[in-house]
């Protein structure tokens, strides 16, 4: 049967992140994704000044409740950027809402990169952000935001095994079951993220060649894949490989091609060949 995902993230007008990403990404992956809107924006918030902003924050539990009328289920739950402090509660509603003994609850706790707050993000919402991932089944926090569900203070890399897995069974300890941390380098020549199985205890590494620049979207990019790998049946490995490679290819292209960074990476190239990694069967 196929699967269904409910993608609760703003809709950057412009740019490729959030949900102009998750719903190609998902839909490559064979699954029906319903969404719901956290805000409306003219483009991201890196790099493009001016910006338009939205909060439909109150449109939220509205559109929630008619699903629920509807006796509607979803395989899993698919947070990202949240648009204010008021949507942590919303959303931990929501989640309540639909939550069920063979669902996933997948939290992206967006907050900040490279030791900092994205724009209009605060130390309280830090710890909101840390109460909603507390109900999630996976998160999946890069460095920084890992760092700030903890209440620690960001270290530059590279990093020691030591520390990543401290930071993976400390976050475990929140409550999610599985914990996915991105933007991990040991070395300058490698980039890539570490996976926590709080029930097995195990931790995997998977890295690959660390390219240039920093680019908008990535993150989205690896979530949305890692989930469609996961509903897919692929272990918590393979899907952290899975996503892992799919993004750096995508840097990899749009780093060949020298496009402006600011519209986020060019994945949309071998959505074609992820979507028979993640359907091998052609299904």
């Amino acid at each position: 049967m196929q699967k269904r995902v409910a993608a609760i993230h703003d809709i950057s007008c412009l740019g490729r992140c959030s949900l102009t990403v998750a719903l190609p990404v998902l839909s490559a992956g064979g699954i029906e994704t319903s969404v719901i809107p956290t805000a409306i924006l003219s483009t991201h918030t890196g790099g493009f000044p001016g910006f338009t902003f939205r909060d439909l924050s109150s449109d939220i539990l509205p559109i929630a409740r008619h699903w629920k009328s509807l006796n509607i289920r979803f395989d899993a739950m698919y947070t990202g950027y949240l648009a204010s402090f008021q949507q942590l509660e919303i959303v931990s509603e929501l989640l309540d809402m639909f939550s069920a003994e063979d669902n996933l609850l997948f939290v992206d706790p967006v907050m900040g990169d490279n030791g900092k707050f994205y724009t209009s993000f605060y130390p309280e919402f830090a710890g909101g952000m840390t109460k909603l991932c507390s109900k999630a089944d996976v998160i999946i926090p890069n460095l920084t935001e890992a760092a700030l569900l903890l209440g620690e203070e960001y270290r530059n890399g590279p990093y020691t095994e030591d520390y990543i897995k401290y930071l993976l069974q400390s976050l475990a300890e929140l409550g999610p079951k599985k914990v996915v941390v991105t933007g991990v380098y040991f070395d300058d020549d490698t980039l890539g993220a570490a996976a926590y199985d709080r029930d097995t205890e195990e931790i995997a590494y998977v890295l690959n060649e660390k390219i240039p620049g920093s680019y908008h979207g990535t993150g989205d990019i690896f979530g949305s894949t890692l989930l469609a790998a996961l509903l897919n049946g692929f272990s918590l490995y393979d899907s952290t490989e899975i996503a892992s490679k799919y993004t750096s290819d995508s840097i990899r292209c749009s780093y060949a091609g020298a496009t402006d960074r600011r519209f986020g990476v060019s994945f949309e190239y071998s959505l074609g060949e992820l979507a028979g990694v993640l359907r091998p069967s052609g299904l």
